[in-house]
């Protein structure tokens, strides 16, 4: 057999019955331990969670070897394997040993998984070990295979899941995770996590790859065409590029292009540093089009050489975009997205006048108030129906909020300036919630607005325009709710979200009129304009004008049902990409093909996640909306939000951060404080933040007193502090495999004195350790979280 180093840009070689050998990828063949059978023809045929669900059988062109079209990475996928043979392995400690022959060439290894609970991430160390008898772990972690109103998006995407008795036409998932391995040692056995449990998520293992590295120092793992660009009709190109050898690039780094049939490099990628066991990835500009897929030489140039790797198959070129869902499926969020980190949440609707929704622990959404009070006992944790009648009487209906929605003391200004002034480089407001009313100017398809009610302003504009004047760096992002609680147009579409008979407590957004919960009478959906059909007339309309009349930058949609997601993706794509402008969509609008990015809540993760993923969470414990019950000594404070925008930017996330204001448009002052007191943190510190990317060898060094986070750019490494460094010896220390070297400049970020730091590594065993020399009263000049950059000679 050909060594694997020797086939990068060769096709598929088959070679023993232990593995073969793809364009740099090592399928292995781990069926021996298939102990589970996710993949069935017909409903009930598998049972992949022990309920009796199971995905269909992949795509023919997904089998029996399925290519990432993420990194690259070859699989060996075998899919639907009859009745009654397992195609995948649940999780449970088992040991998968390495071939001799491939085991002293693994750069990194590679997973297909998934978790079988809905609404739950599964989560557990691999464990990888050495011939020396060392080992290293790494937190293997994924979603749960399908899930509803917010979308997942797998690496290998299904259209649909069977159910014990029939099929659920909602996509189901598989996904991809990538592991680091210790530089310069011979890999020999792979164990797998051992989770799960009586009721728990258990993690499901369909396929792993190793990547067979090369003796130089620079390897090119895959080539990526994206539907991004520079500069009009500069397509951007990705290359993945590792360092599987024992020495870093530096200097001057590397120069990479692409060359092919029909196009040409504009735009040469750059690398300045790259060290052993790291992996980067590396944009390129390129004009033309390829004219179908074709054969494309990568070459990479500079103190390494020259060298050029081949690849079969390549597509390039920026094409149209149509409602078809393989072809929405190439979109991705934009570059500006995944720099600017950063970004300011805004709940603000007539439920600011109710502005209830308890206090923790016994808090609840305030956003929900007319939902939770007519969902009384089944639905109603907090209490809403007694407080409500309490506060407003047996006779009130919700719609009496709108007089009291007055925003007289909203400034649109000075809301700009304070997003700014938090450090924040983008916002997202609620311009239409699950109540149907919208701060933005519906046309014909509705009259329920501000335009018609309340304030009688156009409150979208007004914040749009303030920040297109006065902060025009910040993008503007618009929230917007597919459907409406209690339109009565929205009936045909109506659903809970869980079956009521087993979860009488489901959310649910029924598309009937609401009862008064005392009397039955029901209530009035004001403003409510009759339609043929919800999508077509309302949702799909509404969308549009936020899109062209408003050109919001991000559309974040909430509960993704039946929607008209197709359509307006492609329409709204190829007029922005016309219009030079590159747009986003979140994981809520119903389709995750047109998913750009993850939206959970509440959430952060213990390691990075490939796939682009902004956590919102409101400062208030837990409400977006404004709740008055909420003391100010409860809301999230300055330090607590450096801390979270500085792990999330680690693990190659954004955060965006929600305030909920009054109904006259002032924001509670506590926000107000914490967020300019964070701001002058994060405006200091931003070069550590903004337009950086997450470190492929390891996410955070967690225990011992330490605390900290990674980030770099092509030009530095930062090493974020959570915790205030302690000083031993002269030194702090750090225990991981910095990527410095002798000329590197380390310095204390933002801090006066703080230049040129003298430097050392060591080791500890087989762990290398950067000691830096630094005084406690250096480190008093600074707060929150300490940084210590190394910038590149």
């Amino acid at each position: 057999m050909m060594s694997p180093h020797k086939l990068l840009g060769l096709l598929c070689v088959l070679g023993d019955a232990v593995l073969t050998v793809c364009a740099g990828s090592i399928p292995l063949n781990i069926s021996a331990l298939f102990n589970n059978k996710a993949f069935g023809t017909y409903p009930g045929e598998a049972s992949f969670d022990t309920l009796g669900q199971s995905y269909p059988p992949p795509r023919t062109e997904y089998t029996p070897y399925y290519t990432s079209s993420t990194t690259g990475i070859v699989y060996s996928f075998p899919g639907y394997t009859g009745s009654r043979s397992p195609d995948n392995i649940v999780c449970a400690g088992q040991t998968i040993t390495i071939p001799e022959h491939v085991a002293d060439q693994i750069f990194s290894v590679s997973f297909l998984l998934s978790g079988d609970v809905e609404f739950a991430t599964v989560q557990g160390n691999a464990t990888f070990a050495y011939s020396d008898g060392s080992t290293s772990s790494y937190e293997l972690r994924s979603l749960d295979w399908f899930s509803w109103l917010t979308l997942n998006k797998g690496e290998v995407v299904f259209p649909f899941r069977f159910t014990p008795a029939g099929v659920n036409w909602n996509t189901s998932h598989v996904f991809e995770r990538a592991a680091p391995l210790l530089p310069g040692k011979t890999l020999r056995t792979i164990t797998l996590p051992d989770v799960g449990g009586p009721g728990a998520p258990r993690m499901h293992i369909f396929a792993v790859s190793l990547w067979g590295g090369a003796d130089e120092r620079i390897a090119v793992q895959a080539v990526r065409p994206t539907q991004k660009w520079f500069e009009a009709g500069e397509q951007v190109v990705e290359v993945t590029v590792n360092n599987p050898g024992l020495e870093c690039v530096a200097g001057s780094g590397v120069r990479v292009t692409i060359d092919g049939e029909g196009f040409g490099t504009t735009r040469p990628g750059k690398l300045k540093r790259l060290c052993p066991g790291d992996q980067k990835v590396v944009k390129i500009g390129v004009r033309g089009a390829s004219r179908g897929v074709v054969d494309v030489s990568v070459a990479v140039e500079g103190e390494v050489g020259r060298q050029v790797t081949r690849f079969p198959g390549v597509e390039i070129g920026l094409t149209e975009w149509t409602p078809e869902l393989d072809n929405l499926a190439r979109h991705e969020a934009p570059d500006w997205f995944d720099g600017a980190k950063f970004g300011i949440f805004i709940h603000w609707g007539v439920y600011a006048v109710t502005g209830w929704g308890n206090s923790t622990p016994h808090e609840s959404y305030a956003e929900w108030f007319w939902w939770y009070s007519t969902h009384h006992p089944q639905a109603d944790p907090s209490d809403f129906y007694d407080y409500r009648l309490r506060t407003y009487g047996l006779d009130w209906a919700y719609d009496d909020t709108f007089p009291h929605f007055t925003a007289s003391q909203f400034d649109p200004k000075e809301w700009v300036d304070l997003f700014a002034d938090a450090g924040a480089q983008y916002f997202v407001i609620t311009s239409k919630h699950h109540d149907g009313f919208a701060i933005f100017d519906t046309g014909a398809t509705s009259n329920r607005s501000s335009l018609h009610y309340g304030p009688r302003r156009d409150l979208l504009r007004e914040l749009f325009d303030a920040a297109a004047t006065y902060q025009p760096s910040l993008r503007r992002g618009t929230y917007f709710s597919l459907p409406e609680w209690y339109n009565p147009d929205f009936g045909p579409y109506g659903f809970d979200q869980l079956p009521a008979e087993s979860v009488p407590g489901t959310n649910s957004w029924p598309g009937v009129p609401a009862h008064n919960p005392y009397t039955g009478a029901i209530e009035p959906y004001t403003g409510h304009v009759p339609v043929d059909d919800f999508i077509a007339d309302v949702m799909l309309p509404q969308m549009q004008i936020l899109a062209t009349d408003y050109e919001t930058d991000i559309m974040w949609c909430d509960i993704g049902a039946a929607n008209a997601t197709a359509i307006f993706a492609a329409e709204w794509w190829n007029a922005t990409r016309a219009a030079d402008r590159q747009v986003a969509i979140n994981s809520r609008c119903g389709l995750a093909q047109a998913a750009d990015f993850d939206t959970p809540e509440y959430a952060t993760f213990a390691s990075a996640q490939a796939r682009k993923w902004e956590s919102n969470m409101g400062m208030d414990p837990y409400s977006y909306g404004y709740n008055a019950a909420t003391p100010a000594g409860a809301y999230m404070n300055a330090s607590t939000l450096v801390r979270t925008l500085v792990d999330v930017v680690a693990k190659n996330g954004n955060l965006l951060l929600d305030i909920g204001p009054r109904a006259d448009g002032t924001i509670v002052q506590a926000e107000v404080d914490s967020l300019r007191e964070a701001g002058r943190w994060i405006r200091a510190h931003g070069e550590a933040i903004f337009n950086t990317t997450y470190w492929f060898v390891q996410s955070e060094v967690l225990g011992d007193g330490l605390d900290v986070r990674f980030t770099h750019t092509d030009d530095a490494f930062y090493m974020l502090f959570l915790d205030r460094p302690v000083v031993e010896d002269g030194v702090v220390r750090v225990p991981a495999p910095i990527p410095i070297l002798k000329g590197d400049e380390v310095s204390l970020l933002a801090v006066d004195g703080g230049r040129n730091l003298a430097w050392d590594v060591g080791s500890q065993g087989d762990q290398k350790e950067l000691k830096i020399k630094v005084e406690d009263a250096q480190l008093d000049k600074d707060e929150f979280c300490w940084v210590f950059k190394v910038k590149y000679a």
